[in-house]
C-alpha cells in the first residue's frame, strides 16, 4: 500500500509545540521541566480516555513500516531510547505517541540517587543535551515490582547497567549486572546491557575490552529468555572497537548491538569546547553530536558482524533513520528530538520515512533493509 504525502499531512502539533511550548520550557531548568513531563505523562497513561486522545492527536502508523526484528513485531522501527524514562513509568502512554517500541531504563542493582544537580543542560546550536544524571533511578527490585503485573501493548526493551557506586569494583559490578538482569529479564520483550554509560562518579565502565569479557562470561551463565543488546558508546577506535566486535560475535545468545550511547568527545562543534566545559565539566553529550559518530560505528559493525544493530544517536528527520538503517540498523532510537521538536516529532518522522521509501519505489521498511543490508568481508573504516 504506498503513501503519498497529502497537504492534509501536516503535523500541527510540531509547530505548535515549537512555537509555544518549547520557548516556555526552555526558560525552565532542564530537570524541573524532565520530571513534570514524567508527571503529566504518568497521569494521561492511567486513564483510557485520556490515552484515547493524545492517540487521537499524535498517533499515526502504516503497514509499509511494519517489521520483524529478533522475532518481534513493530509497528514501526522509531523507538524510545533508554535514559528518558528511568523508571519504567510511561509504558502505558508511549504506545498513543506513534513509538513502535521503547526502552526503558537504564536500571541498577540498587537504587541510585543519581550525580549531584544540575546535571542537565541544553546546548541548543548544537540540538544536544549534556547529561550528567548518573543512572538515576529506583533499583532493579522496585521497578520490577511494579513491572509485575504491566501490560505492553508495545514492545517494550528494559536496560540494565551497573549502580553508580564507586566503591564497587569489577566484581561487585558483575554482581550488581546480574542482579538486575535477573530481576528484569523476564519481563520485558527483549534486555539492553549499557555498558556505556559515560556519567559513573568513578568513570569506570564495562564498555572496555578488559571488563566486558568477565561480565559477558557471567552472563553466559544466566538464563537467556529474551533477545539481548549490548548497548556501546560511539567513541572507540578502529582497534578498541574490532576487539569489542569479536568479544561479542563469540556468544550466540547476544542479539546485537545498540549503537551507541553519549559521546564524551566535545571537539569540533559549533560551541568551543571550554564554553561547554564551564556550562558543565562532566556528561556525555546527546543529539546532533552523536550522529555522524553514531552513523560510522553502525557501519563498521554492520561490515564486521551478522548480529542486529539498533541505530541510535541524532534523530531528527525521516532522513535520519533511513541512513541508519542503510547503513546497518534495523531499528532506530530517539530521545533528544522530543526536547526539541516535541511529541509529534513520531509521527512526522514515520510520515517521512514513507516518503523516502515511496521516492526510492520501495515498498517496505523491510525491503529497503533487504536491499541494502549486504554483509561485506572488508568494512569501511570509522
Amino acid at each position: 500500500m504506498p503513501y503519498k504525502k497529502k497537504p492534509g499531512d501536516a503535523i500541527t502539533v510540531v509547530s505548535i509545540y515549537k512555537s509555544l511550548l518549547k520557548p516556555i520550557f526552555f526558560r525552565m531548568d532542564p530537570e524541573t521541566v524532565h520530571n513534570r513531563v514524567m508527571r503529566l505523562g504518568k497521569f494521561l497513561g492511567r486513564s483510557k480516555a485520556n490515552r484515547a486522545l493524545i492517540r487521537s492527536i499524535f498517533y499515526f502508523e502504516h503497514p509499509a513500516l511494519n517489521t520483524t526484528v529478533a522475532g518481534i513485531t513493530f509497528k514501526n522501527p522509531v523507538g524510545l531510547a533508554a535514559g528518558f524514562d528511568k523508571n519504567a513509568q510511561l509504558y502505558d502512554l508511549l504506545p498513543e505517541l506513534g513509538f513502535g517500541f521503547a526502552e526503558l531504563g537504564s536500571i541498577t542493582g540498587e537504587a541510585c540517587a543519581g550525580n549531584a544537580k544540575p546535571r542537565l543542560f541544553r546546548i541548543p546550536q548544537e540540538k544536544s543535551i549534556i547529561v550528567n544524571y548518573g543512572l538515576m533511578n529506583d533499583g532493579c527490585e522496585t521497578i520490577s515490582n511494579r513491572l509485575q503485573n504491566a501490560i505492553f501493548r508495545i514492545p517494550i526493551g528494559l536496560s540494565i547497567a551497573k549502580t553508580n557506586d564507586p566503591s564497587l569494583d569489577t566484581d561487585a559490578g558483575i554482581r550488581d549486572y546480574i542482579k538486575a538482569y535477573r530481576s528484569l529479564h523476564p519481563l520485558g520483550y527483549y534486555t539492553t546491557i549499557n555498558v556505556s554509560c559515560p556519567n559513573t562518579a568513578d568513570g569506570q565502565t564495562f564498555g572496555h575490552a578488559q571488563n566486558l569479557r568477565p561480565l559477558l562470561a557471567a552472563l553466559a551463565n544466566e538464563k537467556h529468555e529474551k533477545p539481548i543488546f549490548i548497548k556501546i558508546k560511539p567513541d572507540f577506535t578502529e582497534k578498541e572497537l574490532e576487539e569489542i566486535i569479536k568479544i561479542v560475535n563469540s556468544y550466540d545468545w547476544i542479539a546485537g548491538f545498540i549503537i551507541s550511547n553519549l559521546t564524551t568527545c566535545r571537539e569540533g562543534l559549533k560551541t568551543p569546547k571550554e564554553e561547554l566545559d564551564k556550562l558543565s565539566p562532566k556528561g556525555g553529550l546527546s543529539g546532533l553530536p552523536t550522529q555522524k559518530r553514531s552513523l560510522a560505528a553502525i557501519r563498521f559493525v554492520h561490515q564486521r558482524s551478522p548480529k542486529i544493530i539498533i541505530g541510535c544517536g541524532g534523530i531528527f528527520t525521516g532522513q535520519d533513520v533511513i541512513d541508519k538503517l542503510k547503513a546497518g540498523a534495523s531499528l532506530v532510537q530517539l530521545v533528544t528530538a522530543l526536547v526539541y521538536e516535541g511529541p509529534g516529532v513520531i509521527s512526522k518522522i514515520n510520515r517521512e520515512i514513507l516518503c523516502l521509501l515511496h521516492k526510492e519505489n520501495l515498498r517496505s521498511i523491510d525491503q529497503l533493509k533487504k536491499k541494502y543490508h549486504t554483509l561485506k568481508k572488508d568494512g569501511p573504516a570509522l
